[in-house]
């Protein structure tokens, strides 16, 4: 038993150690960055129901340092939140945006039409 947890972690090690493709290496980029996006995502959701519930209604307000906190709270919960969903907004950018980069960034280059030979 000892053995296959020790030969597992010895594979990961190993794998974690060995460079990545540029392919490999362009959708892990891609897939951060979506997953940064859905955060953003999140917090945006988050900060708008939060303007929703009506302020000052208790008998003391919380002022600067509950504003600090709800800003905290939301950001927490908005990195936190997108682990819970099985398909979330992250998975369904990278799937549409992985086909759209350019397989090789030498091959990625800006064609302009010539309109002056027309």
């Amino acid at each position: 038993m000892i053995d296959r947890i020790n030969a597992g972690s010895m594979k990961s090690a190993i794998a974690a150690a060995a460079p990545l493709s540029a392919k490999d290496q362009r959708d892990a980029t891609l897939m951060k960055t979506a997953t940064q996006l859905e955060g953003m995502f999140v917090q945006q959701l988050y900060k708008a129901m939060r303007e929703t519930v009506p302020q000052q209604e208790g008998i003391v307000s919380g002022g600067a340092g509950e504003d600090i906190f709800t800003g905290l709270l939301d950001q927490h919960l908005a990195a936190e939140t997108p682990k819970q969903w099985e398909r979330g907004i992250a998975q369904a950018l990278y799937r549409q945006l992985r086909h759209g980069t350019p397989a090789d960034a030498t091959q990625a280059s800006v064609t302009t039409p010539d309109l002056h030979n027309r």
